[in-house]
Order: C-alpha cells, then sequence, then structure tokens
C-alpha cells in the first residue's frame, strides 16, 4: 500500500510521496531525502530551524489497520515542550491521517479547519494521530498537539537513550485512534495517508533522524 524506500534511488522521495511545508514558506522547508545507511535505502529526515512532512496517499477502501516502522534518532532535539506552542518540535514523528466528517469535530474547531483548508489549498484531515519520539516526554504519554485539537500525540520513544540505533514499532491505527478521538466519535473514519516529518521552527534547533520498513498492512 505504502511505495518503499528500500531500494529507492537516492534524492527525492519516490512518488507518490510528496514533500509538503507550511502554507506561504513561512519556516524553511524540510528536505527529505533517500540515503544509503547500514547497507539499505532509508528516509532521511534532518530539520534545521525548519519544519516539512512527507505524505502518501492511502487508496480508497485500503481497510489497513495496523501500521509498522523502524526508526532511528541520531540528533535529538534540545528544548522541545509540546505543551506548549514555543516547543512544539519533534525530530521524528509518524503519523495517520483520518478522514473524520465535519459534523463530528466541535462547531469552533470545525470553523477552523475550514479556514485552513482555504489558506493551505491542501486537504486537510479532520483528525490526525501522530507517534512521536520525544526529547522529555515519558513514553506512553497521549495528548492533544498545542496548536490543535485535531492533531493528538503518542510518544512512543523520549530521551536520548539508544541513539543511533533502529527501533521498530507496530501500531493498531484504529485502537489508538479511538484511545485519542473517542470523546468525539466511537467509530474509526476512513484512513486518507500516511505522513513523515521532523521539524525545528519553534525551538529554533537542529534534528536528525531516519524512517525505514515502513508497511501498511490490513493485518
Amino acid at each position: 500500500m505504502l511505495q518503499p524506500f528500500a531500494g529507492a534511488p537516492e534524492g527525492a522521495p519516490p512518488a507518490p510521496w510528496r514533500v509538503v511545508g507550511l502554507p506561504g514558506n513561512k519556516v524553511p522547508l524540510l528536505a527529505p531525502d533517500i540515503t544509503p545507511l547500514d547497507g539499505q535505502s532509508v528516509l532521511r529526515l534532518r530539520s534545521d530551524k525548519s519544519y516539512g512532512t512527507v505524505s502518501h496517499a492511502v487508496p480508497p477502501g485500503a481497510g489497513a489497520r495496523f501500521l509498522q516502522w523502524r526508526w532511528r534518532l541520531d540528533q535529538p532535539l534540545a528544548a522541545t515542550n509540546l505543551r506548549r506552542k514555543d516547543g512544539d518540535d519533534a525530530a521524528l514523528k509518524v503519523c495517520a491521517l483520518f478522514d473524520l466528517p465535519l459534523e463530528k469535530i466541535p462547531f469552533v474547531e470545525r470553523n477552523l479547519l475550514r479556514l485552513a483548508r482555504r489558506v493551505s489549498g491542501e486537504a486537510l484531515p479532520g483528525a490526525t494521530l501522530c507517534y512521536v519520539w520525544d526529547t522529555t516526554l515519558p513514553t506512553g504519554t497521549l495528548l492533544a498537539n498545542a496548536y490543535t485539537g485535531r492533531v493528538r500525540l503518542h510518544i512512543l520513544a523520549s530521551g536520548s537513550d539508544a541513539l543511533g540505533q533502529w527501533h521498530g514499532q507496530r501500531r493498531d491505527l484504529q485502537a489508538d485512534f479511538l484511545a485519542s478521538f473517542g470523546d468525539e466519535t466511537d467509530t474509526v473514519p476512513p484512513l486518507l495517508a500516511i505522513v513523515l516529518g521532523a521539524d525545528s521552527d519553534n525551538t529554533g534547533s537542529a534534528s536528525l533522524g531516519f524512517v525505514k520498513d515502513l508497511l501498511l498492512m490490513k493485518q
């Protein structure tokens, strides 16, 4: 379901992966790229006071439930605080975008989402679940993004332990969605896309991480 990084040539991520930045290029754009590491082509995410994601649409009706990947952090961010806007950065994040209907979204956030869609020109999702490698929050923390309740964060790795090593993750997207957005809906909407990213624009710092072996599966 997802175009693999393994075997891809060096440079820009292979289509249909596409790089997305902030509207109006308000901050420098992160430039994810494919690079060889440990004998395999992997996605490299280097952030330097920048923001960016690389997004892969999921075909309608795919019915995917499980997401697994391996990630590695070589340079963590030093001053993040995901509870505050001025500390809202992530050295590594893997996100699932869901097509939550507007009528399920609280009124104020619904209107803000409509506005954001017009300004960005992107079909922004009603709900986004992000798995984050953070600097300070303990593993297992679940919280809303400091800017918007449309994004909920799961901290899967914390601190600077085991830097420079690959770590595997496997997540049940349906279970994690309901744990995050169960206050708004008791059903899981269709999955729109998988997004990988890093950002360091709020803290003005730099990070370096890698992702490989990304798989989206029904079981």
